[in-house]
């Protein structure tokens, strides 16, 4: 029997390309990826993807080839469309721990020559002084309430509380701000990520699009030779758009619920726990569907004991937990959506920003006294998005702050679920997410009881938190 063996093919000897094709020989070739890497060229493996991915749809080659792509300096805006893909992976500057300068914004290319542009400017400006005039009366009263310990230093001190005064003050803080951010990508998501930008209505997108694809061909250059604009992109959209308000009075319509169910499987514990069975029995799924059916509750209860009691906070549930499905339509804060779209295995469909649904007062900003100042920049900020929205609601979005709501639909099953409620709601989450998973947790333990008591949670409600940390949401 051949010896078994486990080795890097390192991108420090072998371009992203030749990777990818050194790993798509091997379905037809007896020789070792090593065997097959030597034989190769930049040259022999653009035209092996010529042939195969481009000119034979063989696409999952290309997932192969894995580009590190760093974005400096654009808007929060923009950083929402580069993330808006499933299979890649991002890490971005956080508003948490970082502060923003009274200029650190995007003043976007369409207002260039346009009378709202020193308007746009001089809001913007506001809001980021208003941000940064917010900072010290809400780290002075953190400081009051936590103490320093002995022998802390004042920057081990303001570390230790930083996010707990930051956290607050970036409910200021515009989309039109400007982030860094990390992406790890395949080339085949990177081409249809490029397809997205380039035919994006923000020009924005577009030119960060465009410069990505001119960073990524210099290393895959067969790959997104051909990621161009979309019609299907471009058109659709703007269609919808002129069918999508059939009734103009339901516009902006603030819902009963802010965290509505609404669709779910009735039957999803059921078919969670027939199909925990099914995998480790030797029967039809129908033969385990009827018998899950025909358990009494304590049966039910012990079944999902066995499937989940001996998870801890570190453990991913069973597949078989993706059964259950629920949609939600939901309403948070903007600075609460900016965690909850990185939860990317959902199914996610956000509205464009907008001041018209009001906003989130955290609590902090009204106990140091800043909550006057806080509301004149939340309004500063409607009334500059009224006039751009004139013009273009989707340039419009750039001027809202992250204390304003949005809404989102969105759908996932119980696993995504597990993984979403356990992480957003843990002690150290922001409170604005916390708000939203603990509430989403109590709506399924609601329904499905046996199945959702098994998520590890502190102690503490979506009221408790609204109570704690919100003067108004």
């Amino acid at each position: 029997m051949p010896d078994r063996h486990i080795y890097l093919l390192s991108p420090k000897e072998h371009s992203p390309e030749t990777i990818a094709v050194a790993f798509a020989k091997t379905s037809r070739s007896p020789e070792s990826f090593r065997e097959i890497a030597a034989g190769l060229t930049d040259e022999k493996s653009a035209q092996f993807h010529e042939k195969w991915v481009v000119g034979y749809g063989h696409a999952s080659v290309a997932e192969h080839a894995v580009l590190h792509i760093a974005f400096e300096n654009v808007s929060r805006l923009a950083v929402e469309s580069i993330e808006s893909n499933r299979l890649a992976s991002y890490t971005e500057k956080s508003t948490r721990y970082q502060k923003w300068g009274t200029d650190n914004f995007l003043v976007p290319s369409e207002l260039d020559g346009h009378p709202l542009r020193d308007e746009f400017i001089a809001t913007c400006r506001f809001l980021f002084q208003t941000y940064n005039e917010s900072l010290n009366p809400a780290r002075a009263l953190v400081l009051q309430r936590a103490g320093r310990r002995a022998e802390e230093s004042e920057e081990a001190l303001d570390r230790r509380v930083r996010s707990q005064y930051v956290d607050v003050c970036r409910f200021l803080l515009p989309a039109a701000s400007l982030a860094n951010v990390g992406m790890t990508a395949n080339a085949r998501v990177l081409e249809n990520m490029l397809r997205k930008m380039l035919s994006h209505g923000l020009a924005e997108v577009r030119a960060v699009g465009e410069e990505v694809r001119s960073v990524a061909k210099a290393e895959i250059p067969t790959l997104v030779k051909y990621a161009e604009a979309a019609p299907y992109l471009i058109e659709t959209p703007k269609e919808l758009c002129e069918l999508a308000d059939p009734k103009p009075e339901w516009n902006n319509r603030k819902p009963k619920d802010p965290c509505a169910l609404i669709d779910y499987d009735e039957q999803g514990e059921t078919k969670v726990l027939a199909a925990a069975l099914y995998r480790f029995g030797a029967t039809t799924y129908t033969d385990t569907l009827n018998y899950v059916k025909s358990l009494d509750e304590s049966q039910r209860v012990h079944l999902a004991e066995a499937l989940l009691k001996r998870l801890d906070e570190h453990d991913v549930p069973l597949r078989e937990l993706e059964y259950a499905t629920y949609t939600f339509d939901l309403v948070m804060d903007q600075g609460a959506y900016a965690e909850f779209k990185r939860h990317r295995m959902m199914t996610q469909t956000p509205q464009l920003l907008t001041t018209r649904l009001g906003y989130a007062v955290p609590r902090l900003l009204t106990e140091a006294g800043s909550e006057s100042a806080y509301r004149r920049a939340m309004t500063a900020a409607a009334e500059m998005y009224e006039k751009l929205h004139s013009f273009n609601p989707q340039v419009a979005q750039y001027i809202v702050p992250n204390g304003y709501n949005r809404r989102v639909l969105a759908q996932f099953n119980l696993r995504e679920a597990y993984h979403f409620c356990q992480l957003r709601g843990a002690s150290n989450a922001h409170f604005s997410i916390r708000r939203i998973a603990h509430r989403l947790s109590e709506e399924l333990r609601r329904i499905h009881p046996a199945l959702v008591r098994f998520m590890h949670l502190p102690d503490e409600t979506w009221q408790d938190v609204e109570q704690e940390y919100f003067a108004d949401v």
